[in-house]
């Protein structure tokens, strides 16, 4: 892109598109058209069919390829697989879901948990030759996949497994695929030889013949309607006793012989079981990324009718007012789309991240440990604002926002479930809390609950700046020379760092003293439990932080001074709007004064009056192609001539 023929747009977009820009660019163009859009009009069964057809067309494009390492037939581009497969969220989620699940859950199980007895698999899913679905979720064990109850039973007569769903909570749900289309799952189980059980492992189970029956001992069921998402076949699986080769155990980490002699290479079950999930992380680096794209889809549409529709008359002039030229209208969705870069800067971070990781770039220890904390993080920041930014674009854009042909309440709707995708957001909110409490401390993984909680209780002082390189990075922005030690100034970068830093600290420093003096008289699940709300707030303290380093390291990258002094911008007001959200925190734990307080919600208003001439500016750079909005209300004339004619 020549800098000279850039627009202000176009150098902000070049930043938000990140490391994969080119992989972005060809989406863009790949995905134009209707050809991978959905239709609101179909019936779920019609919109399975379509988003099925779809998939083999997206499988001629490259793009599947990606994921997948050169041995086994890919081109080795983790980040540029989760990165292409992003962009599907802008044409239709039912699609980025489908594809999720068939190249990202099945595939990324078959290939970082198998081994070259498995590689004559790849090739066929990659096609779509074999379709495949993901079967860890049960009825009733959700987030706890630790307790998972369907069996693997090793039987060293047969030299064969037997699959088996014990009880009717132990019935395999939700499951992507398992309804109609899959004909192979990876399912997640206890594996038990020996008369002993040694935790949950995955095995590739067949589940339908090549006409779609189900194969004996295997009952499939349709999940039906549900508040989303209609191209997506989700079904139920129960397995009576089915008989798999000893060589459908996806060994990678553990193996048993003939005779049913079970071996790993990581003797201690509990981290043999994180390391198993941790190979699966892209998946919720994914879910995090799509929610985003469908938020950022949502409020360019938002802002432009709001660049269009009038509504009252002035009474000074007697013109209609723009929507947009409202003070609350400019603060329900400026602030929105200041997340929406800090979140796109922190999506490109942690795809960067992960990369480096499964193209063996970054082998450091805890490297994955790290990211899978950041995943979890992120995942529920981007699924949380995309819940909320959906709902603000819908309402801003009125009896028009409810019509289906404006997409936003099938955006709503498809995104809804991402709060619990990949992990329920409470969940991993917690699991973010519990790594800072022990902070980062490797031997955490070992201990029981009670252990962890008087590990966690001897915490003291300033954990987060200690463990986190935050103090590195406020250093840095005082030594560039453009920010002072004044910790008065809101508007200086190290301080609103320092306000954020300040709240994850205080919060990780208190809930582990909490536990202390709730363990000393208690057992250790009511110690957790009791400061559970403590927890999740530290979680979420550390979350706001990550972001807004994320965008503060995305902002270097703009090359152009005047977009860079947007997106600086932005930035404030990203950290402004946050730190409303939390005044009466600060407030109440005197680190913010009420005429500071004060100073903050003025700060919100300036900023929004400040960036409204370029609202257009700022959803143009987001990224998503005018063509690909595909809002009805966007090209109807009716609604903006007031002429009459």
């Amino acid at each position: 892109m020549a800098i000279g023929s850039s627009t202000t747009a176009d150098h902000l977009r070049a930043a938000l598109d990140g490391p994969w820009r080119d992989v972005r660019e060809q989406a863009r163009t790949q995905l134009a058209g209707d050809r991978f859009t959905g239709d609101p009009h179909l019936d779920y069964r019609a919109a399975r069919a379509r988003v099925l057809e779809q998939m083999r067309v997206l499988a001629e494009t490259g793009l599947p390829e990606k994921g997948f390492r050169t041995e086994n037939g890919g081109t080795g581009d983790p980040g540029g697989a989760v990165t292409g497969l992003e962009m599907l969220a802008y044409a239709d989620l039912s699609l980025w879901v489908k594809s999720g699940v068939q190249w990202g859950l099945f595939g990324g199980a078959v290939e970082n948990l198998g081994t070259e007895r498995h590689r004559e698999y790849i090739k066929r899913l990659i096609s779509l030759d074999l379709l495949g679905c993901f079967a860890m979720t049960e009825s009733g064990h959700g987030s706890d996949v630790a307790n998972l109850e369907t069996t693997a039973t090793y039987d060293p007569a047969t030299q064969e497994f037997v699959v088996h769903t014990p009880t009717p909570s132990a019935r395999k749900d939700y499951i992507g695929g398992a309804a109609e289309h899959a004909r192979m799952a990876a399912v997640f189980a206890q594996l038990v030889t020996g008369g002993e059980s040694k935790g949950v492992h995955c095995l590739l189970v067949p589940i339908r013949d090549e006409d779609g029956a189900d194969l004996p001992g295997v009952t499939t069921y349709d999940d039906g309607l549900k508040g989303g998402l209609p191209g997506v076949d989700n079904g139920r699986i129960v397995f009576d006793h089915v008989r798999v080769p000893r060589e459908n155990l996806l060994n990678r980490y553990a193996d048993v012989a003939p005779d049913g002699t079970y071996t790993s290479d990581i003797e201690n079950p509990s981290r043999r079981f994180f390391t198993t999930l941790g190979t699966l992380v892209r998946g919720r680096v994914s879910v995090g990324g799509a929610a985003a794209a469908g938020a950022r889809v949502g409020l360019s549409i938002a802002v432009r009718y709001a660049l269009a529709r009038r509504q009252f008359a002035d009474p000074d002039t007697g013109a209609e007012t723009l929507l947009m030229d409202y003070r609350n209208h400019q603060r329900r969705l400026l602030p929105l789309v200041a997340k929406s870069f800090a979140l796109a800067f922190a999506q490109n971070d942690l795809v960067r991240r992960m990369d480096l990781i499964q193209t063996g770039r970054n082998t450091e220890p805890e490297a994955q440990r790290a990211l899978e904390k950041r995943a979890a993080g992120l995942k529920v920041a981007q699924t949380r604002h995309a819940t909320r930014a959906l709902q603000e674009c819908r309402e801003a854009c009125g009896g028009a926002g409810y019509l289906t042909e404006n997409r936003l309440v099938g955006l709503k709707a498809d995104t809804d479930v991402f709060t619990t995708f990949e992990g329920d957001n409470v969940v991993l909110t917690q699991l973010v809390a519990k790594e800072l409490l022990t902070a980062y401390a490797d031997e955490v993984r070992d201990l029981d609950a009670m252990g962890w909680v008087r590990f966690a209780a001897t915490m003291a002082g300033d954990v987060v700046r200690k463990t986190s390189g935050v103090r590195q990075l406020i250093q840095t922005l005082r030594d560039r020379g453009d920010e002072t030690v004044d910790e008065g100034d809101l508007g200086k970068r190290d301080v609103q760092l320092a306000l954020f830093a300040d709240r994850e600290d205080y919060l990780v420093r208190t809930a582990a003293h909490r536990l202390r003096a709730r363990a000393a008289d208690t057992g250790p699940f009511e110690a957790f439990n009791n400061a559970q709300d403590h927890i999740l707030a530290a979680g979420s303290a550390h979350i706001d932080r990550l972001v807004l380093e994320a965008f503060i390291d995305g902002i270097a990258t703009v090359e152009d001074p005047e977009a860079r002094a947007l997106a600086e911008t932005v930035c404030d007001l990203y950290v402004y709007s946050t730190l409303e959200e939390h005044l009466s925190w600060y407030i109440m734990h005197r680190f913010m004064s009420v005429e500071r307080a004060k100073a903050v919600r003025r700060g919100v208003n300036e900023l929004v009056d400040r960036l409204r001439p370029d609202a257009l500016t700022l959803v143009e750079a987001m990224g998503v192609p005018e063509g690909m909005l595909r809002a009805a209300m966007l090209s109807d004339a009716s609604v903006y001539d007031r002429t009459g004619s």
